[in-house]
Parts: C-alpha cells; structure tokens; sequence
C-alpha cells in the first residue's frame, strides 16, 4: 500500500425506516431552522416530504422547503436558495434526493457563510472555503455517493460551465439511507445511478500508482457487484436486497475508500461535465458516452492493467492487447445493456459539428491552459481526438 489519509465523518444510518430518527440526528447536530431541499414532485407524490416535515415541527424545529433542484444543478438556484436561507435564520440544511440534490444542499450551506459572495466564487477559489453550515442528506437515488463524498458539482449557465470542488466541508452531518426510498425511481435514472457508480470506481482504479491491492480488491469487489445487481434492480423496482447492495455501493465508490493510496483521474468526468453543461444531459449518461472511446485511447499506457479488470468482471482469458480491447467491448455492451449511450449521437440525438467538437475541446483544457486526467494526462489535442472518437 502507498501512503493515504482518510477521514469520513458523515454518520451513515442505512436500512429500512432509517428516515425516522430526521428530527434527532438534526438535534444532535444543533440544528434549529431547517431548510428542506428537494428536486421534482416525487417525494410529494410518495408522501415523503410530509412525512418528514411532520417529524420536524413535532419535535419543534422550524421548517422552510426550496424544491425545483434540477438535475446538473444551477448556481442562480443556489444563491435565490442562499438569500432565502439567510431570510429565515437556517442553520440546518437537508437535502432530500439524489446528487443533484446532495451538492445543492452543500453549496447553500458553505453560501450561508459568505452572504456577500456569488456562490461561483467559492467554486473557482476565488474565495477559500473555509466553513460551512452544518447538512445531512435523506437519500432518495443510489448514483453520486454525494451523501458522503467530499465533492460538489455545479453548473453556471452563463458561462456554461460545470466545475466540481472537493473539500472537506462536502463531508455532509449524516446520511439517511433507506433504500425503499429509491424504489419509485425512474428506472432510467436508476441506470444513470449505476453508471455513475462504475465510473467513480473507474476513474480511481485507473491510476499511476501500484501495489494497492486492499485498495483493488475493495474496488474490484464493489464493480463486481454492481454488475450483478443493476439488472436485478432495473427489472424489478421492488427488489430490497438489489436495491440496497447498489445504494451501499453508491457511497463506497464516491467517499475515496475505492482510491486509497493513489491519485485520481477524473479524465473521463471532465469529458462528460462538459456535454451535460451545453447539451443538459443526465451525468450517469455523459460518462458512458466517453468512457470508451477514453478507453480505446489510453488502454496501451497499462494494457495489464485493463486485462486484469476483464478477468475479474467478466472472466476474460484473453491477455496483451486482444484482452484489454475485449475488457472495454464488454463494458460498453453492458452500458449498452442498461440502456444508457455509448457514444455522443445517442446522447444528443445528433452527431457533432467541428466547431462544438473544438468548443469542448476548449471548454475542457481550459482553452489548452492545462491538461486533464493523471493516468495518462491528456493535452488539448488528446481530449479532442477523444471527443472525435465518441462522435458516431
């Protein structure tokens, strides 16, 4: 093993009812003024909102709700949410939801402390984080493991940008997971989820750094059974054990335990941000739409390593080249199989022109300021010929 630090504070309380004990955890947290934030209708329409508002003003807490978080979370939400917050005293944020739900909550939280700052500020370090307002999660979508992960993911639709932070005060309080609250998901949301699961993972197992095998087998054994549960999950909605090995899943694979003792890569979510910030699609999405053509791009700076991967999934013999391209077909074909894209055309309905290639291109080196990834760092003209690869 290299060297690593870790630390996860968030309390994880998991498993059925586990959203009953809100209005305690939110005590023992010293909140008192609680802003509720959730997405679209669907916790309305299960009855969970009112649940949970109930729970909070029995135990005589203030409750405030901001809903219409969209998926790729925009920051005009979150500064109108931070100025509604600031109005009303919050000192205790709750998402209800999934990621995009988690990183709003986060982002509303770290604005209740710079109430004289545009959130973009903080996440273009313009100004240094350095606290935040205490959150926990209730989580309704197994995907991003933002209920316990150090990151946050927002889009500025003016500039069209998505940019991710990571820091410690992302750590949310706790996170609340029943996973009979993911059962009346979209199933293409659930696809999406688990897509986002495998990537998390993805982009960590592909790193410079060897000789972690605790840190593999911790990620090789949470793909293996994320492969093995997402079908069962996607074909029955009311599946308990499915549904909870994904969402368990879910968390490992975002709070760092999957990358411990190497870099991460991140190469492929900086492809995929950028096509949800200017086409506005689902991330799980974006990210099976490059992963392979990424793939099929750096897989010869450690052929090994991609034979290795195949052999442990899906119990590929073959080694050298002919096993690491095997390896990415038979990824891509399970995408495939989840009904998510592979390529851009299936994304955006349409094959790209030069000039939104290059606009992506720019968008993603920071106009060739910089480059991207840590496995095999990518310069301008890598992440262009990538993007390239994916337009069919």
């Amino acid at each position: 093993m290299q060297k690593f630090t870790f630390h996860c504070p968030t309390e994880v309380i998991f498993g059925k009812d586990s959203e009953n004990c809100t209005a305690d955890l939110i005590k023992k947290y010293n909140g008192h003024n609680v802003l509720i934030v959730f997405g679209g209708g669907s916790i309305k329409r299960t009855g969970l909102l009112d649940k949970i508002i109930t729970q909070l003003k029995e135990a005589s807490l203030f409750v405030s709700t901001l809903g219409g978080v969209q998926p790729n979370p925009l920051v005009s939400f979150v500064n109108n949410g931070v100025k509604k917050a600031l109005a009303q005293n919050i000192d205790f944020v709750l998402a209800i939801g999934g990621g995009s739900v988690i990183d709003t909550a986060k982002a509303i939280a770290h604005g209740l402390q710079y109430p004289t700052h545009d959130i973009w500020d903080i996440w273009t370090k313009k100004v240094k984080l350095e606290k935040t307002t205490p959150f926990g999660s209730i989580v309704t979508l197994a995907a991003a493991g933002s209920e316990t992960s150090d990151s946050s993911v927002l889009t500025n639709e003016q500039t069209k940008q998505k940019r991710g932070l990571s820091t410690p005060f992302n750590r949310p309080r706790f996170a609340i997971m029943n996973p009979e609250l993911t059962f009346t998901a979209p199933k293409v949301q659930k696809a999406c989820g688990c897509a986002d699961i495998l990537m998390h993972t993805l982009e960590r197992y592909f790193a410079k750094e060897q000789d972690n095998y605790m840190t593999d087998y911790i990620a090789e054994g949470l793909m293996k059974d994320v492969i093995y549960y997402a079908p069962k999950m996607l074909e029955n909605p009311q599946d308990y054990l499915s549904h909870s090995e994904i969402m368990y899943c879910g968390s490992l694979s975002h709070n760092d335990i999957t990358g411990l003792g190497r870099t991460k890569d991140f190469s492929v979510h900086k492809f995929g941000h950028e096509l949800s910030a200017k086409f506005d699609a689902t991330h799980g999405a974006s990210l099976t739409t490059m992963w392979a053509s990424w793939a099929r791009y750096v897989y010869k700076h450690d052929v090994e390593r991609f034979c290795h991967l195949g052999k442990v999934l899906f119990d590929i013999s073959e080694t050298g080249e002919d096993g690491a391209i095997k390896t990415i077909n038979t990824l891509e074909e399970f995408f495939y199989r989840l009904g998510l894209p592979i390529c851009i055309s299936q994304l955006t309905g349409k094959i790209l022109d030069e000039t939104e290639l290059k606009y992506l291109t720019d968008m993603c080196t920071d106009n060739n300021s910089k480059a991207i990834g840590t496995f095999n760092p990518l310069n301008y003209e890598d992440v262009y010929t990538i993007f390239k690869m994916a337009n069919h």
